[in-house]
């Protein structure tokens, strides 16, 4: 694949502070591959990625995962998690991030 984009969620740590650490740290790496490759990153709160991807900023993760599966033709909801949050940032992006791709790409 080459990827022109890509959606992540910011740091939002309300419960698990412990686990902030590795997380920052994966994320870093992350977004270093994204800037060494060019591809463009668009970073979204996850009330951002809700309404994105619900409509609704305090929609329930399951409705997230529901809707993930229904946008993209998924027979069973995607499994672990997380998967389904990285489907919903990369929704989110596609929603997002295309117009700014466009408007980049122009100037």
């Amino acid at each position: 694949f080459k990827p022109s984009g890509m959606g992540i969620e910011t740091l939002f740590f309300k419960k698990n502070i412990s686990s902030a650490l590795p997380v920052a740290q994966a994320r870093g790496v992350v977004l270093l591959a994204a800037a060494e490759q060019g591809i463009a990153v668009g970073e979204y709160s996850p009330v951002t990625i809700k309404q994105s991807v619900v409509g609704a900023g305090g929609a329930a993760k399951i409705q997230v995962q529901e809707m993930v599966r229904l946008l993209l033709g998924l027979q069973d909801i995607p499994k672990p998690d997380h998967a389904a949050d990285a489907l919903a940032a990369a929704i989110t992006f596609i929603h997002h991030g295309s117009l700014w791709l466009t408007v980049s790409a122009v100037l």
